[in-house]
């Protein structure tokens, strides 16, 4: 029977009933109850004879505000979205390596790029796959899981994991196990008044609960705004879309490149004539054999199945157009998914929609999501024709995909679960495994290629390389050899790098000296995609999939984001030029008005108001 009781009383039951050092289990994400974790960490914190060891991934902040026309441009950005969203206490002292000396936070997924920094995150990291994340906490003497639950007064005398049954399912039998072996496992629930209520596999008796908070949380769902979507990434979403087959299973994450496919895939469905031209005019012709192989460019008459670990924006709008309605079974289930995380509007839509309709996304464990083992047979017959969309942020020319980790070691955010698609894509018969890549970057100026000859660590290793798409096209690497790894990826590759990168396979003897790029693919140039994109306005939405900026917000962002790839901001004379070639304050009255700087005080804000119309202008 659940023990009804309020926060202070559970962080009471909890220390009198589990032993000195507490091994507390927090879900991935969305799915933690912040107000009973700060309440246990400050009680923890107070007693140095006590330790606390939190086990969890993903563990969600604000964005730092920073300084300057960043600063400006956030803070009230922040206060509207995040509102009275309470963050978790311990992880401001994570950021800040002030974490107390009884306590500590292994993590095996992190929010990416947040804690690049973090001495503590970086040491405490563990890398493992999603699939043995149980597995692996449980091993390490588990005794407490905490987390978020939902509830409707359809269904009383049930509990919904809601957002995240994805390792809290996994974790029930060995808890169970350990319990009839004697052991302390307690299990805690509070439920959140805005968590969407999702019925099948996820949910629970009450009684499952030994702790239930008696008092729902209000406060707001942490979520994450829509970012917009650029050529590049536009481009890449196109070419990964005429890889999908009708009637097959689709898998994408979370990002502007996810955004981009499902927007993809939209216009296949929707406007399928205009989908056409433009997949035409990108060139697709060298690699028609494979997309009417594994692909196609009609829209979607039987609908494809959502086999995702995470339940994004994506899908769900991809399933309100028609487009996923494929059902996975005698249910009429439309997607698996193991935890979910998005924008407020995404978590709105979901809990408006009638119960009966919700059951059609089926939340449930990430081992039926992220492996084939395991009822097998149903898992190959649900998901034919898979296609895993992942995203990596470099490859090397041998094939090898970058995606967590940076060459020092530092770790960017996690393997999560795209080893599991990877390799899940290799396992079934017609699936394939997709790698976005993004073929350069800019920063401070500075240019570079995402495709490298090497580098000193790899998410995906060059044995399991399979299919990988850029702005520029398709590169089909299964069964390929070195040197027709490295001339496909050559070819899909940004035309300012081609030289250098071919000059270094050559030299280590893995492309014939003589070897010539073929002229169609040396026109690999940002301009030529916006001249594209200059003619198809339409099929480039900035925000697919809606947004939380208002019109001049987005104006904003553009801006900011011109002068962050531009400018070192330590170059002052580049700066100064900037701001010297600027438009009149009266061309933008309302986005000034919005960072509060109409009227500058002072050589500083009129330094920002310049820089600002610089940007405006360049981003127009």
């Amino acid at each position: 029977m659940a023990h009804s009781c309020s926060i202070d009383q559970a962080v009471e039951h909890v220390l009198d009933h589990l032993p000195a050092h507490i091994h507390m289990g927090l879900p991935l994400g969305l799915g933690k109850p912040n107000a009973f974790v700060n309440a246990l960490y400050a009680r923890v914190r107070a007693l140095p004879e006590r330790r606390l060891t939190i086990y969890t991934a993903l563990t969600l902040g604000r964005p730092p505000l920073g300084d300057g026309l960043q600063r400006r441009f956030l803070e009230p950005f922040i206060e509207r979205v995040f509102a009275d969203y309470q963050e978790l206490d311990y992880l401001a002292d994570l950021r800040s390596d002030r974490l107390p000396p009884n306590i500590r936070v292994e993590q095996f997924f992190m929010q990416p790029g947040s804690l690049l920094h973090s001495a503590m995150a970086q040491q405490d990291y563990v890398s493992s796959n999603y699939s043995h994340a149980a597995r692996d906490i449980n091993a390490k003497g588990l005794n407490l899981v905490a987390q978020l639950v939902a509830e409707t007064p359809e269904c009383p005398d049930q509990l919904s994991l809601a957002c995240n049954p994805d390792i809290t399912l996994d974790l029930l039998p060995m808890i169970a196990k350990r319990r009839a072996a004697g052991e302390t496992v307690l299990l805690l629930g509070q439920v959140h008044a805005e968590l969407p209520y999702m019925p099948g596999a996820s949910e629970l008796s009450r009684d499952a609960f030994d702790l239930l908070i008696d008092e729902p949380e209000r406060r707001r769902l942490f979520s994450t705004p829509n970012m917009p979507v650029a050529t590049q990434d536009h481009c890449i979403g196109l070419h990964a879309s005429s890889l999908v087959r009708d009637g097959g299973t689709l898998q994408i994450g979370i990002g502007a490149m996810g955004d981009a496919v499902a927007a993809a895939l939209l216009a296949r469905q929707g406007d399928n004539e205009g989908y056409r031209a433009l997949l035409a005019e990108l060139d697709v012709q060298p690699w028609q054999h494979l997309i009417e192989r594994e692909g196609g460019l009609d829209a979607f008459a039987q609908g494809l199945y959502g086999c995702s670990e995470m339940f994004v924006n994506g899908l769900l709008a991809l399933a309100e157009a028609g487009v996923v309605r494929r059902p996975a079974d005698e249910h009429g289930v439309l997607v698996h998914g193991g935890f979910f995380l998005g924008p407020r509007a995404f978590y709105q839509r979901l809990r408006e929609m009638p119960l009966a309709q919700r059951k059609q996304y089926a939340m449930t464990a990430i081992s039926f999501i992220n492996e084939l083992y395991g009822d097998e047979a149903l898992k190959r017959r649900q998901r034919r024709d898979a296609r895993f969309i992942n995203t990596v942020f470099g490859m090397t020319l041998m094939g090898a995909g970058v995606a967590d980790q940076l060459e020092d070691g530092r770790v960017l955010s996690g393997v999560g679960g795209q080893y599991n698609f990877v390799a899940q894509g290799h396992a079934l018969e017609g699936g394939r495994s997709i790698l976005l890549l993004r073929s350069w970057r800019e920063a401070g100026g500075e240019v570079t290629s995402n495709l490298f000859w090497t580098y000193g660590h790899c998410t995906i290793p060059r044995h399991l390389r399979d299919i990988v798409v850029t702005e520029y096209g398709i590169a089909d690497l299964r069964g390929q050899t070195d040197s027709e790894v490295i001339a496909r990826l050559l070819a899909i590759s940004d035309s300012r790098f081609q030289g250098e990168l071919m000059e270094q396979a050559k030299a280590a003897g893995k492309l014939a000296k003589g070897f010539e790029l073929d002229q169609r693919f040396c026109n690999n140039t940002p301009e030529r995609l916006e001249g594209v994109r200059e003619r198809h306005p339409r099929l480039f939405p900035e925000y697919p999939l809606g947004s939380d900026f208002t019109a001049e917000e987005r104006d904003l962002f553009r801006a900011l984001n011109w002068l962050k790839s531009k400018f070192k901001l330590s170059e002052v004379l580049e700066l100064g030029r900037a701001a010297l070639d600027a438009p009149a304050p009266e061309a933008y009255p309302a986005q000034l008005a919005r960072m509060g700087l109409e009227q500058p005080q002072g050589l500083k804000e009129e330094l920002y108001q310049r820089l600002l119309l610089a940007g405006l202008q360049a981003t127009r």
